[in-house]
């Protein structure tokens, strides 16, 4: 009797997991795109101070990617690591690129 009252129970679990588990990958590939377009906006004269100023919001996006790596779950786990490589990527263009801007405006001696 017990047997049979805990099968509902867990049923519901799996399908609530799998709902979170859709409805997280729904939200990755929605912010995703929305990025893309966002960016996609921005004029071309305005890249390079905008790329120099999202190296901040990309070093919070590596500490969420690294709770996200450790979090558990492969799902999550590979996630977590597509998001820090992208991320240390934008932060490492991010600097190589304002380095280049500030020596653009550096006097020649």
């Amino acid at each position: 009797m017990m047997m049979t009252a805990a099968i509902p129970i867990l049923a519901a679990s799996d399908a609530a997991m799998a709902m979170s588990i859709h409805l997280a990958i729904t939200v990755f590939v929605l912010s995703m795109l929305l990025g893309m377009e966002v960016i996609a906006k921005v004029p071309t004269t305005l890249h390079t101070p905008l790329m120099s100023g999202s190296n901040a919001i990309s070093g919070i996006t590596i500490i969420g990617a690294l709770l996200a790596a450790g979090a558990g779950g492969w799902l999550g786990g590979t996630f977590g690591v597509i998001a820090v490589v992208a991320a240390m990527i934008n932060v490492a263009g991010g600097y190589l690129v304002t380095d280049r801007m500030l020596r653009m405006f550096k006097r020649k001696r």
